[in-house]
């Protein structure tokens, strides 16, 4: 485990703030709408969806301060079992696992 991230960007941090910023802050702004709209929304489903609570956990992440925020993210939302299921219950993926 990395304690501090390798310097990589090949911007300065003002640099990265100017160019991405308001990008980001878009980003943010689509998820509390999102968040938004399941507050305002009928319950015809159980408040702890599994999808829901990785989302939360999620954003968790990003304020730890831990490096690595990315990859740890994206294994949060990925399936960590390797066996093969005989059959999928979906056509479609549903982008967090379950059991997770």
């Amino acid at each position: 485990m990395l304690d501090t991230p390798a310097k990589t960007c090949p911007l300065t941090r003002d640099q990265a703030i100017n160019r991405y910023f308001l990008e980001h802050r878009a980003k943010l702004i689509d998820i509390a709408a999102f968040l938004d709209r399941l507050d305002r929304a009928p319950a015809d489903a159980p408040a702890d969806d599994y999808r829901i609570n990785a989302l939360h956990r999620a954003l968790d992440l990003l304020r730890d301060g831990r490096p690595d925020r990315a990859r740890r993210v994206l294994e949060l939302f990925s399936d960590p079992t390797t066996d093969p299921i005989p059959k999928a219950h979906t056509q479609a993926a549903s982008g967090a696992h379950p059991e997770a």
